[in-house]
Protein backbone atom coordinates (compact mmCIF):
# COMPACT_ATOMS: atom_id res chain seq x y z
CA UNK A 1 0.00 0.00 0.00
CA UNK A 2 0.97 3.23 -0.68
CA UNK A 3 0.61 6.71 0.74
CA UNK A 4 -0.24 9.95 -1.36
CA UNK A 5 -2.44 13.24 -1.69
CA UNK A 6 -4.17 11.68 1.58
CA UNK A 7 -5.30 8.55 -0.24
CA UNK A 8 -4.25 5.26 0.23
CA UNK A 9 -4.24 2.83 -2.20
CA UNK A 10 -4.50 -1.19 -2.49
CA UNK A 11 -3.18 -3.19 -5.46
CA UNK A 12 -3.52 -6.91 -6.18
CA UNK A 13 -1.98 -9.25 -9.02
CA UNK A 14 -5.13 -11.04 -10.13
CA UNK A 15 -3.55 -13.11 -13.09
CA UNK A 16 -1.47 -12.89 -15.77
CA UNK A 17 -2.11 -11.73 -19.52
CA UNK A 18 -0.88 -13.70 -23.01
CA UNK A 19 2.15 -11.55 -22.58
CA UNK A 20 3.31 -12.46 -19.48
CA UNK A 21 1.99 -9.20 -18.23
CA UNK A 22 0.41 -8.72 -14.70
CA UNK A 23 -3.05 -7.93 -14.41
CA UNK A 24 -3.68 -5.70 -11.89
CA UNK A 25 -6.76 -4.69 -9.79
CA UNK A 26 -6.55 -1.54 -7.12
CA UNK A 27 -8.69 0.31 -4.79
CA UNK A 28 -8.03 3.55 -3.25
CA UNK A 29 -9.87 5.12 -0.31
CA UNK A 30 -8.77 7.51 2.34
CA UNK A 31 -8.06 5.00 4.98
CA UNK A 32 -6.32 1.50 4.47
CA UNK A 33 -9.45 -0.37 4.95
CA UNK A 34 -11.52 1.79 2.61
CA UNK A 35 -8.55 0.76 0.04
CA UNK A 36 -8.76 -2.47 0.82
CA UNK A 37 -12.78 -2.74 0.69
CA UNK A 38 -12.28 -1.05 -2.63
CA UNK A 39 -9.59 -3.48 -4.16
CA UNK A 40 -11.16 -6.86 -3.15
CA UNK A 41 -14.48 -5.30 -4.64
CA UNK A 42 -12.63 -5.08 -8.01
CA UNK A 43 -10.64 -8.80 -7.85
CA UNK A 44 -14.33 -10.14 -6.90
CA UNK A 45 -15.49 -8.37 -10.25
CA UNK A 46 -12.89 -9.57 -12.13
CA UNK A 47 -13.28 -13.07 -10.90
CA UNK A 48 -17.14 -12.90 -11.27
CA UNK A 49 -16.23 -11.81 -15.48
CA UNK A 50 -17.09 -8.56 -14.32
CA UNK A 51 -15.89 -5.21 -16.86
CA UNK A 52 -13.66 -2.60 -15.85
CA UNK A 53 -15.71 0.68 -15.09
CA UNK A 54 -19.25 -1.39 -15.13
CA UNK A 55 -19.59 -0.31 -11.56
CA UNK A 56 -20.36 3.19 -13.43
CA UNK A 57 -22.83 1.64 -15.85
CA UNK A 58 -26.21 3.03 -15.78
CA UNK A 59 -29.29 1.94 -16.59
CA UNK A 60 -29.33 4.59 -19.40
CA UNK A 61 -26.64 3.38 -21.02
CA UNK A 62 -28.15 0.31 -21.05
CA UNK A 63 -31.08 0.97 -22.26
CA UNK A 64 -29.64 2.90 -24.80
CA UNK A 65 -27.31 0.15 -26.07
CA UNK A 66 -30.43 -2.53 -26.27
CA UNK A 67 -32.44 -0.17 -28.17
CA UNK A 68 -29.45 0.14 -30.77
CA UNK A 69 -28.16 -3.27 -30.76
CA UNK A 70 -29.99 -5.75 -28.75
CA UNK A 71 -33.61 -5.79 -30.19
CA UNK A 72 -32.52 -8.49 -33.12
CA UNK A 73 -35.00 -8.92 -35.78
CA UNK A 74 -38.01 -6.57 -35.57
CA UNK A 75 -40.00 -4.38 -37.38
CA UNK A 76 -39.37 -0.46 -37.42
CA UNK A 77 -42.74 0.20 -36.02
CA UNK A 78 -41.72 -2.49 -32.62
CA UNK A 79 -38.34 -0.60 -32.74
CA UNK A 80 -40.57 3.01 -32.21
CA UNK A 81 -42.88 1.35 -29.56
CA UNK A 82 -39.68 0.23 -27.64
CA UNK A 83 -38.11 3.33 -27.71
CA UNK A 84 -41.11 5.49 -26.83
CA UNK A 85 -41.65 2.66 -23.95
CA UNK A 86 -38.31 3.19 -22.87
CA UNK A 87 -38.04 6.78 -23.13
CA UNK A 88 -41.56 7.60 -21.32
CA UNK A 89 -41.26 5.33 -18.39
CA UNK A 90 -38.12 3.78 -17.75
CA UNK A 91 -35.35 6.48 -18.09
CA UNK A 92 -37.13 8.80 -16.34
CA UNK A 93 -37.34 6.87 -13.07
CA UNK A 94 -34.37 4.23 -13.31
CA UNK A 95 -32.03 6.25 -16.14
CA UNK A 96 -29.53 7.46 -13.56
CA UNK A 97 -29.28 4.81 -11.19
CA UNK A 98 -25.78 2.62 -11.39
CA UNK A 99 -27.12 -0.66 -13.18
CA UNK A 100 -25.17 -2.66 -10.38
CA UNK A 101 -27.05 -0.92 -7.84
CA UNK A 102 -30.49 -1.30 -9.25
CA UNK A 103 -32.64 -3.23 -6.32
CA UNK A 104 -35.17 -5.11 -6.98
CA UNK A 105 -37.52 -3.18 -4.22
CA UNK A 106 -36.98 0.14 -6.37
CA UNK A 107 -38.17 -1.86 -9.57
CA UNK A 108 -41.05 -3.15 -7.24
CA UNK A 109 -41.79 0.94 -6.61
CA UNK A 110 -41.28 1.91 -10.01
CA UNK A 111 -43.83 -0.71 -11.51
CA UNK A 112 -46.26 -0.04 -8.59
CA UNK A 113 -46.33 3.99 -9.55
CA UNK A 114 -46.29 2.89 -13.22
CA UNK A 115 -49.90 0.65 -12.64
CA UNK A 116 -51.26 3.87 -11.32
CA UNK A 117 -51.58 5.19 -15.21
CA UNK A 118 -50.62 2.46 -17.39
CA UNK A 119 -53.31 -0.72 -18.58
CA UNK A 120 -51.80 -4.54 -17.31
CA UNK A 121 -50.68 -5.53 -20.57
CA UNK A 122 -48.41 -1.69 -21.07
CA UNK A 123 -47.14 -2.65 -17.39
CA UNK A 124 -46.29 -6.00 -18.56
CA UNK A 125 -44.56 -5.23 -21.59
CA UNK A 126 -42.31 -2.14 -19.72
CA UNK A 127 -41.21 -4.55 -17.17
CA UNK A 128 -40.38 -6.94 -20.11
CA UNK A 129 -38.27 -4.56 -21.68
CA UNK A 130 -36.39 -3.63 -18.63
CA UNK A 131 -35.45 -7.18 -18.42
CA UNK A 132 -34.21 -7.82 -21.61
CA UNK A 133 -32.17 -4.54 -21.34
CA UNK A 134 -30.45 -5.85 -17.72
CA UNK A 135 -29.91 -9.47 -19.51
CA UNK A 136 -28.18 -7.92 -22.15
CA UNK A 137 -25.98 -6.00 -20.22
CA UNK A 138 -25.41 -9.21 -17.93
CA UNK A 139 -24.11 -10.92 -20.86
CA UNK A 140 -21.49 -8.08 -21.59
CA UNK A 141 -20.36 -8.22 -17.97
CA UNK A 142 -21.70 -4.71 -16.86
CA UNK A 143 -23.89 -6.66 -13.77
CA UNK A 144 -23.93 -10.34 -12.12
CA UNK A 145 -27.82 -10.66 -12.09
CA UNK A 146 -30.82 -9.33 -13.08
CA UNK A 147 -33.21 -8.03 -10.15
CA UNK A 148 -36.18 -7.23 -12.67
CA UNK A 149 -36.88 -10.79 -13.08
CA UNK A 150 -37.51 -10.76 -8.91
CA UNK A 151 -40.12 -8.94 -9.71
CA UNK A 152 -43.74 -9.07 -10.86
CA UNK A 153 -46.11 -6.68 -12.26
CA UNK A 154 -48.87 -5.20 -10.20
CA UNK A 155 -52.21 -5.39 -12.14
CA UNK A 156 -52.77 -2.35 -13.74
CA UNK A 157 -55.95 -0.39 -15.49
CA UNK A 158 -58.20 -2.14 -17.29
CA UNK A 159 -57.31 -1.91 -21.14
CA UNK A 160 -59.86 -0.65 -23.61
CA UNK A 161 -61.88 -3.46 -23.80
CA UNK A 162 -62.61 -5.28 -27.28
CA UNK A 163 -66.32 -5.18 -28.54
CA UNK A 164 -68.10 -6.22 -32.02
CA UNK A 165 -70.50 -5.32 -34.62
CA UNK A 166 -74.15 -6.55 -33.82
CA UNK A 167 -76.02 -8.37 -36.89
CA UNK A 168 -78.02 -4.92 -37.55
CA UNK A 169 -74.56 -2.71 -37.43
CA UNK A 170 -72.44 -5.45 -39.56
CA UNK A 171 -75.43 -4.95 -41.91
CA UNK A 172 -75.11 -1.56 -41.94
CA UNK A 173 -71.08 -1.26 -42.37
CA UNK A 174 -71.53 -3.16 -45.35
CA UNK A 175 -73.75 -1.37 -46.88
CA UNK A 176 -73.35 2.39 -45.98
CA UNK A 177 -69.32 2.41 -46.75
CA UNK A 178 -69.91 0.94 -50.42
CA UNK A 179 -68.39 3.73 -52.66
CA UNK A 180 -65.84 5.17 -49.58
CA UNK A 181 -61.82 3.54 -50.83
CA UNK A 182 -62.21 1.23 -47.58
CA UNK A 183 -65.06 -0.69 -48.12
CA UNK A 184 -63.56 -3.47 -49.94
CA UNK A 185 -61.06 -3.92 -47.36
CA UNK A 186 -63.56 -3.95 -44.81
CA UNK A 187 -65.75 -6.48 -46.57
CA UNK A 188 -62.76 -9.13 -46.50
CA UNK A 189 -61.87 -7.80 -42.97
CA UNK A 190 -65.80 -8.61 -41.58
CA UNK A 191 -66.45 -11.71 -43.54
CA UNK A 192 -63.16 -13.80 -43.50
CA UNK A 193 -62.60 -12.91 -39.96
CA UNK A 194 -58.48 -12.23 -41.21
CA UNK A 195 -56.33 -10.33 -39.11
CA UNK A 196 -55.41 -6.72 -40.71
CA UNK A 197 -51.71 -7.31 -40.54
CA UNK A 198 -52.66 -10.40 -42.93
CA UNK A 199 -55.31 -7.98 -45.35
CA UNK A 200 -53.00 -5.41 -45.55
CA UNK A 201 -50.24 -8.22 -46.97
CA UNK A 202 -52.60 -9.93 -49.24
CA UNK A 203 -51.12 -9.67 -53.09
CA UNK A 204 -53.30 -10.71 -55.97
CA UNK A 205 -51.66 -13.64 -56.51
CA UNK A 206 -53.39 -15.32 -53.64
CA UNK A 207 -56.78 -14.21 -54.24
CA UNK A 208 -58.71 -16.80 -56.40
CA UNK A 209 -61.82 -15.22 -57.36
CA UNK A 210 -62.30 -17.22 -60.24
CA UNK A 211 -61.87 -20.76 -59.06
CA UNK A 212 -65.47 -22.29 -57.78
CA UNK A 213 -65.42 -21.56 -55.16
CA UNK A 214 -63.69 -18.93 -54.98
CA UNK A 215 -60.87 -18.66 -52.52
CA UNK A 216 -58.27 -16.48 -50.33
CA UNK A 217 -54.93 -17.93 -49.15
CA UNK A 218 -53.96 -15.75 -45.90
CA UNK A 219 -50.54 -17.23 -46.10
CA UNK A 220 -48.59 -13.67 -45.58
CA UNK A 221 -48.76 -11.24 -42.95
CA UNK A 222 -46.78 -7.71 -42.63
CA UNK A 223 -44.76 -8.98 -39.56
CA UNK A 224 -40.99 -8.79 -40.10
CA UNK A 225 -40.11 -11.56 -42.89
CA UNK A 226 -43.48 -11.55 -44.34
CA UNK A 227 -44.95 -14.85 -42.42
CA UNK A 228 -48.37 -14.80 -40.29
CA UNK A 229 -48.81 -15.04 -36.52
CA UNK A 230 -48.06 -18.47 -36.44
CA UNK A 231 -47.58 -21.65 -38.97
CA UNK A 232 -51.12 -22.11 -37.66
CA UNK A 233 -52.18 -19.38 -39.48
CA UNK A 234 -51.46 -20.25 -42.85
CA UNK A 235 -54.74 -20.97 -43.85
CA UNK A 236 -57.15 -21.22 -47.31
CA UNK A 237 -60.33 -19.83 -46.87
CA UNK A 238 -63.53 -19.82 -48.89
CA UNK A 239 -65.38 -16.69 -50.09
CA UNK A 240 -68.79 -15.57 -49.20
CA UNK A 241 -70.48 -14.13 -52.26
CA UNK A 242 -70.07 -10.47 -50.94
CA UNK A 243 -66.07 -10.40 -50.88
CA UNK A 244 -66.06 -12.18 -54.01
CA UNK A 245 -68.61 -9.46 -55.45
CA UNK A 246 -66.32 -6.58 -54.17
CA UNK A 247 -63.58 -8.06 -54.60
CA UNK A 248 -63.77 -8.31 -58.51
CA UNK A 249 -64.86 -5.05 -58.72
CA UNK A 250 -61.79 -3.96 -56.89
CA UNK A 251 -59.65 -5.95 -58.99
CA UNK A 252 -61.44 -4.43 -61.96
CA UNK A 253 -60.81 -0.79 -60.95
CA UNK A 254 -56.72 -2.16 -60.42
CA UNK A 255 -56.30 -3.43 -63.55
CA UNK A 256 -57.98 -0.47 -65.15
CA UNK A 257 -55.33 1.65 -63.38
CA UNK A 258 -52.62 -0.79 -64.47
CA UNK A 259 -54.30 -0.66 -68.18
CA UNK A 260 -53.96 2.97 -68.80
CA UNK A 261 -49.81 3.30 -67.15
CA UNK A 262 -49.16 0.32 -70.39
CA UNK A 263 -49.00 -1.99 -67.82
CA UNK A 264 -50.92 -5.29 -66.93
CA UNK A 265 -51.74 -6.04 -63.14
CA UNK A 266 -48.82 -7.49 -61.60
CA UNK A 267 -50.03 -10.28 -59.47
CA UNK A 268 -47.27 -9.45 -56.89
CA UNK A 269 -49.03 -6.32 -55.96
CA UNK A 270 -50.67 -5.70 -53.13
CA UNK A 271 -54.84 -5.77 -52.56
CA UNK A 272 -55.18 -2.91 -50.39
CA UNK A 273 -52.13 -0.35 -50.61
CA UNK A 274 -51.48 2.80 -50.71
CA UNK A 275 -51.72 4.88 -54.35
CA UNK A 276 -48.16 4.28 -54.65
CA UNK A 277 -48.63 0.79 -54.26
CA UNK A 278 -46.35 0.49 -51.10
CA UNK A 279 -47.75 -1.18 -47.63
CA UNK A 280 -50.30 0.52 -45.90
CA UNK A 281 -49.25 1.28 -42.49
CA UNK A 282 -51.25 0.11 -39.16
CA UNK A 283 -52.06 4.19 -38.24
CA UNK A 284 -53.64 5.19 -41.81
CA UNK A 285 -55.85 2.08 -41.90
CA UNK A 286 -56.75 2.98 -38.32
CA UNK A 287 -57.47 6.51 -40.02
CA UNK A 288 -59.23 5.68 -43.03
CA UNK A 289 -61.27 2.98 -41.90
CA UNK A 290 -62.88 5.41 -39.02
CA UNK A 291 -63.51 7.46 -42.14
CA UNK A 292 -65.40 5.03 -43.61
CA UNK A 293 -67.72 4.25 -40.58
CA UNK A 294 -68.56 8.14 -40.39
CA UNK A 295 -70.91 7.21 -42.80
CA UNK A 296 -72.45 4.14 -40.29
CA UNK A 297 -74.67 5.90 -37.94
CA UNK A 298 -74.88 3.71 -35.65
CA UNK A 299 -71.51 3.49 -34.76
CA UNK A 300 -69.02 5.76 -33.06
CA UNK A 301 -66.25 5.87 -35.30
CA UNK A 302 -63.39 6.89 -32.91
CA UNK A 303 -64.42 3.53 -31.01
CA UNK A 304 -63.86 1.17 -33.08
CA UNK A 305 -60.48 -0.08 -35.16
CA UNK A 306 -60.00 -2.55 -37.79
CA UNK A 307 -59.15 -5.56 -35.83
CA UNK A 308 -62.91 -5.33 -34.37
CA UNK A 309 -63.63 -6.35 -37.46
CA UNK A 310 -62.34 -9.97 -36.66
CA UNK A 311 -63.92 -10.14 -33.82
CA UNK A 312 -67.29 -9.19 -35.21
CA UNK A 313 -66.73 -12.11 -37.69
CA UNK A 314 -65.91 -14.42 -34.75
CA UNK A 315 -69.44 -13.28 -32.64
CA UNK A 316 -71.51 -13.34 -35.77
CA UNK A 317 -70.38 -17.04 -36.26
CA UNK A 318 -71.26 -17.96 -32.71
CA UNK A 319 -74.54 -15.84 -32.64
CA UNK A 320 -75.55 -18.40 -35.89
CA UNK A 321 -74.01 -21.51 -34.27
CA UNK A 322 -70.94 -22.53 -35.54
CA UNK A 323 -68.55 -24.21 -33.56
CA UNK A 324 -65.76 -23.00 -31.12
CA UNK A 325 -63.56 -25.28 -33.10
CA UNK A 326 -64.67 -24.69 -36.11
CA UNK A 327 -64.30 -20.94 -35.73
CA UNK A 328 -60.33 -21.20 -34.29
CA UNK A 329 -59.95 -23.03 -37.58
CA UNK A 330 -61.31 -20.14 -39.49
CA UNK A 331 -59.29 -17.83 -38.08
CA UNK A 332 -56.51 -19.44 -37.67
CA UNK A 333 -55.67 -20.23 -33.84
CA UNK A 334 -52.66 -22.23 -33.00
CA UNK A 335 -53.93 -23.49 -29.99
CA UNK A 336 -57.02 -24.30 -31.50
CA UNK A 337 -60.79 -23.71 -29.72
CA UNK A 338 -59.06 -22.73 -26.23
CA UNK A 339 -57.33 -19.92 -27.91
CA UNK A 340 -60.13 -18.61 -29.55
CA UNK A 341 -61.95 -19.19 -25.98
CA UNK A 342 -59.63 -17.12 -24.55
CA UNK A 343 -59.11 -14.28 -26.76
CA UNK A 344 -62.59 -14.34 -27.87
CA UNK A 345 -64.35 -15.24 -24.84
CA UNK A 346 -66.80 -12.07 -24.93
CA UNK A 347 -67.70 -12.12 -28.16
CA UNK A 348 -68.51 -16.22 -27.95
CA UNK A 349 -72.11 -17.61 -27.28
CA UNK A 350 -70.92 -20.15 -24.11
CA UNK A 351 -71.12 -23.64 -25.23
CA UNK A 352 -73.70 -23.98 -22.81
CA UNK A 353 -76.35 -22.08 -24.55
CA UNK A 354 -76.16 -23.92 -27.56
CA UNK A 355 -78.78 -26.91 -26.32
CA UNK A 356 -81.13 -24.93 -25.14
CA UNK A 357 -81.04 -22.49 -28.79
CA UNK A 358 -81.26 -25.77 -30.77
CA UNK A 359 -84.58 -26.95 -28.93
CA UNK A 360 -86.07 -23.39 -28.65
CA UNK A 361 -85.52 -23.17 -32.52
CA UNK A 362 -87.11 -26.72 -32.48
CA UNK A 363 -89.83 -26.41 -30.71
CA UNK A 364 -90.90 -22.92 -31.72
CA UNK A 365 -91.36 -24.26 -35.40
CA UNK A 366 -93.61 -27.55 -33.86
CA UNK A 367 -95.76 -25.14 -32.23
CA UNK A 368 -96.23 -23.33 -35.63
CA UNK A 369 -98.24 -26.58 -36.77
CA UNK A 370 -94.89 -28.87 -38.06
CA UNK A 371 -94.05 -31.49 -35.81
CA UNK A 372 -90.47 -32.04 -34.54
CA UNK A 373 -89.11 -34.40 -36.77
CA UNK A 374 -90.67 -32.74 -40.17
Amino acid sequence: MERGAQRYIAEATVGYDARGKRIVRSGSGKSETAALRVMRQRVKDYEAGMVVGSERYRVREAVEDWLRFGQGRVSEETRSKNRTLCETHVIPKLGERKIRQLRAEEVDLWLEGLAKTLATSTLQLVRSLLSRVVNRAMKRGMVDRNVVELCQPPTGLDGRPSKSLTFEQANEVLTLTEGDPMHCYIVVSLLTGARTEEVRALTWRHVHLDDDPAYLEVWRSVRRGGDTKTAKSRRTLALPALVVEKMRTHRDAAEMRARDAGKRLDPDALVFGTSEGTEMDAANVRRDFRRALKKVPSVAPEDWTPREMRHSFVSLLSDSGVSIEEIARLVGHKGGSAVTEKVYRKQLRPVIQTGATAMDGLFAASTSGRSVGA
